[in-house]
């Protein structure tokens, strides 16, 4: 771990144990046309983060599904890091019923508001784990020096590990490169044509049955965690690769 320090933003911890930083409304320069990248991440384009929201700073731990869902269906489920280690083999749709079943189970009136848990839409994601960075990773540097943010294919020895083992994001995010990629609500077009040009998810004219994931996962090499990279499987795939990771939508005032 080195001696960076990330960003202090307005942040709350939930009744289950996670905690949600703040991501303020602003434009980001959303995609990638470098020759790393690929034809699926443009063209680049200026999103309006136009309402703000909290992600979590953790993608969702196995300990945390059990408390809600009852079940653990994670690949790596043995050993005593395991219930700290990040959700895996869930469907979108699986993430879906999760998102769900929290919020009749959990309260959410945090900071005096009323809000509501889901999915990130991939603009959201995006916005989230560049943390105001323009460059291939939310830091500055080249790839050798992704080991020091991210579980991936040269380092993870071909599993998942604990969550927030390695440095967060300028705005305190965890392991947005590498260790399990992260679904979100958004279906999958091909390239960004006809995107929003704001936060909200693209989840008409793409292929229905398709769903977005991002920041690539521990069997990934670097290419496929950049900021920018993403990843598309049938909403009913399941992956010791794919977990997620949540957003607080504040709603309004709390009568509270």
């Amino acid at each position: 771990m080195s001696d960076r320090m990330a960003e202090v933003r307005p942040s709350f911890t939930t009744q289950f144990g996670g905690t949600f930083v703040l991501i303020e409304t602003g434009i980001f320069s959303m995609g990638s046309e470098t020759r790393e990248s690929s034809p699926n991440e443009g063209p680049t384009r200026q999103v309006e983060i136009a309402q703000p929201f909290f992600i979590s700073v953790r993608p969702l731990t196995q300990a945390e599904w059990v408390m809600v869902m009852g079940n653990n269906p994670s690949k790596f489920s043995e050993g005593i890091e395991a219930g700290l280690s990040p959700v895996e083999s869930i469907s979108w749709f699986d993430a879906m019923s999760f998102v769900e079943q929290l919020n009749q189970r959990f309260t959410s009136d945090y900071l005096g508001l009323s809000g509501r848990f889901r999915l990130p839409s991939e603009s959201e994601w995006e916005c989230a784990a560049r943390a105001g960075s323009t460059t291939q990773w939310s830091f500055v540097g080249a790839d050798r020096e992704l080991s020091q943010f991210a579980w991936h294919a040269g380092n993870s020895g071909a599993r998942t590990k604990m969550v927030g083992q390695k440095d967060p994001n300028d705005w305190g995010l965890y392991d947005v490169h590498g260790l399990v990629s992260e679904w979100c609500l958004d279906q999958w077009h091909p390239n960004y044509c006809g995107a929003p040009s704001n936060h909200s998810p693209w989840v008409d004219d793409g292929i229905d049955d398709l769903r977005v994931h991002r920041g690539g996962c521990w069997f990934h090499e670097s290419y496929s965690c950049r900021s920018s990279s993403r990843g598309k499987a049938r909403a009913s795939h399941t992956s010791d690769g794919i977990g997620l990771r949540l957003v607080w939508e504040p709603l309004g005032e709390s009568n509270g």
